[in-house]
């Protein structure tokens, strides 16, 4: 269960936008974020095209609530990752803004026992516009009740890549 590398593209508040309400700053309270993921990723000897979505929303300045569904394509068995995650963003710095989150996720392997694992990640965020950002970082991702003769690595450690802007 190794992905090779993820992109997340967010749209922040797309939700606040479509509701014809004001348009808040990234990462402020009341914000929304909308993401999709692309990436690509190796699993089972086999490579895969990793696509899904998110969601989350700041309920206080710099702390997201979300969750991310990923599914993992053109490869076999099929993967489904389901992601729920809190995350802060270091809003104070005004061009880079570190980040550092936990996160829960649940695996469907087809054919398999479902997977649970447990990560966190870092990194930083660069601000070179006020409503367009990107960022990386990295995710550390721990499987629990893994059983090696089945799974190459019960942990895991993979880039992020992210490109954001609020509408």
């Amino acid at each position: 269960m190794k992905p090779n590398s993820i992109i997340k593209v967010t749209c922040l508040p797309l939700v606040l936008l479509l509701s014809c309400q004001g348009v808040a700053a990234p990462f402020s309270k009341g914000s929304h974020a909308l993401s999709v993921i692309v990436g690509s990723g190796t699993s089972f000897n086999d490579d895969y095209v990793i696509l899904g979505g998110g969601y989350g929303y700041y309920v206080v300045d710099g702390l997201e609530i979300g969750i991310d569904a990923q599914t993992w394509l053109s490869g076999d068995p099929s993967i489904t990752k389901i992601s729920p995650q809190i995350k802060y963003v270091f809003t104070q710095p005004q061009a880079v803004k570190p980040y550092v989150g936990v996160f829960f996720r649940r695996t469907y392997i087809d054919g398999l026992d479902d997977l649970d694992s447990t990560g966190y990640r870092a990194g930083l965020y660069f601000m070179p516009q006020k409503n367009f950002y990107f960022g990386g970082g990295v995710a550390v991702e721990n499987y629990s009740d893994c059983n090696e003769s089945v799974y190459t690595d019960c942990s895991t450690t993979y880039p992020e890549i992210l490109f954001s802007f609020a509408l």
